[in-house]
């Protein structure tokens, strides 16, 4: 009955969430670590991101922070608390860390290959070794064995303190093996210029195996770096300040972070709004583009909500919040997208357990070696060689460079054809993408309005209508108003002043050219002649932005404005769909605009009226249907459907929060690489497997030849190095693969007989 009680009371407890920034960690297996830590004490939930070094935690209101702090600190690794939610910031210590293995690794490949060279010619020919050559050899090692190994050593001594072996652990044995060996080797048992004593020389093999495992490092941190910038780039939409208004109605700056619900503050024109809230007083035309995808500007006034993050346009506003931090829908867009970030790869995960249980099993095996050596009385010399070529041949290089090898060579490839896939989520998802969801604003459009059609009344020719409403819209800084001038700039040329010039807002805009006056914006088609009125309702119902011309309250014409479609869409579209692929179009713009748009690109099934939310509810609809999507978009409102999906991909010219949330970037605006980019993604993931494979499988096969003494620890050291040879090989393939790609398998395409995917990549 007392547990029972317990349980529930347990439950009844108030829940904070916070968030700590999580330092020290070096591969995937400490997040995993800190994760497991932080989990044990009752009442805690915990999530921890290695991209962005954050920890994100559920605890009762009862437990105190620095509890949490401690329980990381006793892992061996850093925490702080995060004080805004919605300012994760640039990691200073994380960039120091990438220019840090930077220029380490530098320093290491520079020594390393005359080093390499010259240790195998003095080892091969011992004449060779002219006075001073122990120096010589040493000089060249020791920056590479102690500076640039350095943060091994540090995460290897780290490890032991709490009892607990990784990859750094059996690095540090090896190389601090070899190159003690060597200098024993090079100072005792060969003393004199000539003299070969029986001592070989391995400072390459500890050089070589820091300048592998260096090189991928580098590139997992930078990669690393690149997946965490998703967050700082959506937090960067929020505004850094605000213009409070106090109880006399007197303004005065604060930080955003600082605003509580019920505060009053004013947005004026070109600002971001600080937070959700109503609309106290004023008018102003809205962009929305940035969280909801809407295409068009929309009039907002007293009454009316708004979202923090959409930017006032052209009138100025007070507003009470309503939300604020993560409540707020920019918020909630930044939990998504770093509840996405925090899955890691299935085939991370492998290499993790297998490394979990790789460490102790190669130090065992080397230990038993050392043991029964010395049981049956071997020479010391002989001793020592099998035990050093254990721990040489066990040197994980092929599997540190298995996954940062590939991923580079693919990037080289992908490159021609304006590609950048970033992480094994891309390569992993790409196997069983079925269906793909395209936005539309930005992504099958340009996201910028241009004329569509101007009609024209009986006795106005379109000079004379392009010119008037050009004038008059010159004056304005609405997006359409800036497109209807820049028509009639192209299509006229220089246009005359306008007097007396009005914004209306939720109407358009007015002014006076001589003695007439001009009026361009929305009307009620039943006010204008029939011809005009027919034209009017007929532009609207494709989905066209439609705004009436009036001088002197005579209506002279209509202008009809449309996004217009990427070049590339139609293809695209098309293509998709005979690989058998399911097309949703799916977007926060109104019903009408997005079926005319639909229907234009040759889509069936749309998605309208989406709020960045409502998309992530929708993938996750699909996918509990048993099905892989695949997204394509490119706006800020698109970051947390694009990590939310299978296979996120991003078009290169929208947004970096897009950009950085996505798995797949696009680099240029053509669709059609949509088909050659999941291809390639498959590629990849199977030379990554393949490289995997063959790295514990050269173990698996060479450990037990050195442990009977059967490879020299020299044998051994080049054996590894042709390990990671052949690792780099067989990912360099990738850079020359066939421009169509291998074909989509048959589960994607639903059975259908695939025809050709060669020209999408073209």
């Amino acid at each position: 009955m007392s547990m029972t009680t317990d349980t529930a009371a347990r439950q009844d407890r108030p829940v904070r969430e916070l968030q700590l920034a999580v330092t020290g960690m070096t591969c995937g297996a400490c997040a995993a670590r800190v994760e497991r830590l932080l989990n044990r004490i009752d009442g805690v939930s915990a999530q921890v991101n290695y991209a962005t070094e954050r920890a994100a935690v559920r605890v009762g209101s009862d437990l105190p922070t620095a509890r949490l702090i401690d329980a990381v600190a006793a892992a061996g690794y850093g925490a702080s608390m995060v004080e805004s939610v919605l300012d994760p910031g640039e990691d200073a210590g994380q960039l120091l860390r990438l220019r840090s293995l930077k220029h380490r690794l530098l320093v290491a490949a520079v020594l390393f290959m005359p080093l390499c060279d010259l240790s195998i010619l003095l080892s091969i020919y011992p004449s060779l070794r002219l006075t001073g050559w122990q120096w010589l050899v040493t000089a060249l090692a020791a920056p590479v064995v102690t500076w640039a190994g350095w943060p091994f050593y540090v995460a290897a001594v780290r490890a032991a303190r709490h009892r607990t072996t990784t990859m750094d652990t059996l690095v540090s044995i090896g190389v601090i093996a070899a190159t003690g060996w060597s200098l024993y080797a090079i100072f005792v048992l060969d003393t004199g210029p000539h003299a070969h004593g029986g001592g070989d020389i391995y400072l390459d093999v500890p050089a070589g195996v820091i300048t592998f495992l260096l090189a991928g490092r580098y590139f997992e941190a930078w990669s690393r770096r690149r997946s965490g910038n998703a967050l700082r780039a959506l937090a960067a939409v929020a505004a850094r300040d605000v213009a409070l208004l106090d109880a006399d109605g007197n303004e005065r700056r604060l930080a955003t972070g600082a605003l509580a619900v019920g505060d009053r503050f004013v947005v004026r024109p070109g600002e971001t709004i600080a937070t959700d809230g109503q609309i106290l007083s004023g008018a102003t035309a809205i962009d929305r583009s940035a969280m909801t995808g809407e295409s068009e500007p929309i009039e907002v006034a007293a009454g009316d909500h708004v979202l923090g993050g959409t930017a006032s346009l052209t009138g100025r506003i007070v507003v009470r919040a309503t939300r604020v931090g993560r409540d707020t829908q920019l918020g909630a867009m930044l939990a998504l997208v770093e509840a996405a970030m925090n899955q890691k790869a299935a085939v991370q995960r492998l290499a993790d357990r297998l490394s979990a249980v790789f460490v102790p099993v190669v130090i065992a095996i080397a230990t038993a070696t050392l043991t029964a050596w010395l049981i049956i009385d071997g020479p010391t010399t002989r001793t020592f060689n099998a035990t050093l070529s254990v721990l040489i041949i066990a040197c994980p290089c092929a599997l540190g460079l298995a996954t940062p090898a590939a991923l580079f060579a693919a990037m080289w490839s992908a490159a021609a054809d304006g590609i950048f896939f970033k992480d094994h989520r891309a390569l992993e998802a790409s196997r069983s993408i079925d269906t793909v969801l395209l936005d539309k604003t930005g992504t099958l459009t340009e996201g910028r309005m241009r004329l569509s059609d101007l009609i024209c009344a009986d006795g106005v020719d379109e000079s004379e209508l392009l010119r008037l409403a050009g004038a008059v819209e010159a004056a304005s800084e609405h997006p359409i108003g800036r497109a209807i001038t820049a028509a009639a700039l192209d299509r006229v040329g220089r246009l005359p002043e306008v007097d007396s010039f009005e914004a209306l807002p939720g109407s358009g805009a007015r002014g006076r050219l001589g003695p007439a006056a001009v009026t361009v914006g929305r009307a009620d088609p039943a006010t204008l002649p029939r011809t005009l009125a027919d034209r009017y309702a007929t532009a609207a119902a494709t989905g066209a932005t439609v705004v009436a011309v009036h001088r002197d309250e005579e209506p002279i014409g209509v202008l009809a404005l449309k996004d217009t479609l990427r070049p590339s869409a139609i293809s695209a579209i098309r293509e998709l769909q005979e690989l058998g692929l399911r097309c949703v179009l799916i977007t926060g713009d109104n019903e009408p605009t997005a079926r005319a748009v639909a229907r234009e690109v040759g889509i069936t099934e749309v998605r309208a009226g989406m709020l960045p939310t409502q998309k992530v509810e929708a993938i996750e609809a699909i996918q509990r249907d048993g099905q892989a999507v695949a997204m394509v978009g490119d706006g800020i409102n698109d970051a947390p459907a694009l990590a939310c999906a299978d296979l996120g991909l991003a078009i290169g010219s929208g947004t970096d929060v897009a950009i950085n949330a996505a798995d797949l970037i696009i680099l240029r605006d053509d669709l059609g690489v949509v088909v050659r980019a999941i291809s390639l993604a498959r590629r990849t993931l199977q030379i990554i497997r393949a490289n995997l494979v063959w790295a514990f499988g050269y173990n698996l096969a060479a450990i037990p030849l050195a442990a009977l003494g059967l490879l020299n620890p020299l044998i051994a050291g080049g054996a590894m190095a042709l390990s990671s040879g052949l690792v780099v090989y067989n990912s360099s393939r990738l850079r020359h693969a066939p421009a169509e790609g291998p074909r989509l398998p048959e589960a994607a395409t639903g059975g259908l007989r695939q025809t050709g995917p060669a020209a999408v990549g073209s």
